[in-house]
This record gives C-alpha cells, sequence and structure tokens, in this order.
C-alpha cells in the first residue's frame, strides 16, 4: 500500500502538476504557430521567392521522395516558437525584476555598535 501512497505523493506534487499544464499549453501554442506558419507566413514567403510552395519541394533519389520544402516550414515553425517563448520569458522577467522589492536601507547601528564608537572616539582623542 505505501507503494501507491508514495505515487499519490509524486503525482500530486506541485512540480507535476505545473509540468503537465505547461505541457497542454504548449501543445496548444505549438498548434497555433503551426497554423500561422502553414497559412500565413510560408504563402507570403512563397510569393515573394516567386510563388514556390515549400511543400512540393522535393528531390526524387530513385523511388524515394526527399521533401526538403517540408523541413523548411518545420523549422521556420521552430523559429517562430523559440522567438515567441524568449518573448514571453523577457517579459515576464521584466515583470520579476519590477516586483523585486529595493534593498532595505541598512539599519542603524545598534546600541552595542554606538558605545563601541564611543569608546573608539575617546581613545582617539587621548593619543592625539
Amino acid at each position: 500500500m505505501s507503494f501507491f501512497k508514495e505515487f499519490k505523493e509524486f503525482a500530486t506534487k506541485g512540480n507535476v502538476i505545473d509540468l503537465a499544464v505547461g505541457v497542454v499549453i504548449g501543445a496548444a501554442f505549438g498548434k497555433i504557430v503551426n497554423a500561422l506558419v502553414e497559412n500565413i507566413i510560408m504563402p507570403l514567403v512563397g510569393i515573394l521567392i516567386g510563388g514556390f510552395d515549400f511543400k512540393t519541394w522535393m528531390i526524387k533519389v530513385g523511388t524515394a521522395e526527399v521533401k526538403y520544402g517540408i523541413f523548411i516550414q518545420v523549422f521556420l515553425e521552430f523559429i517562430v516558437i523559440a522567438f515567441a517563448i524568449f518573448l514571453v520569458i523577457k517579459t515576464i522577467n521584466r515583470f520579476k525584476k519590477k516586483e523585486e522589492a529595493a534593498p532595505a536601507a541598512p539599519a542603524g547601528p545598534t546600541t552595542e555598535e554606538k558605545l563601541l564608537m564611543e569608546i573608539r572616539d575617546a581613545i582617539k582623542q587621548k593619543n592625539v
């Protein structure tokens, strides 16, 4: 029975749940970026370079088809996702820096420190 209890504790830890939420949101975000690249960016890039459709770019080697155009499209999707994540992380870090409070001013000297400073000053005056 302890095995199941240990598994339950593991599965309900905050980090595991946060990771699961991140994976689900990441998958949905990936679909959005895929649609953006496939339906908006790649057709525009195709028009700019002469009306080509990247999906049709391939090389035939014997009976095999090497579809490097699809690779180019997926690589561009990766670049867009990486850039979007970079912007999100940069924004989050900017908010975190604002939330961090300025360091508190150092506290004044304690009573003991004041007494020690007075003793030091008195010794200095006798030696001068």
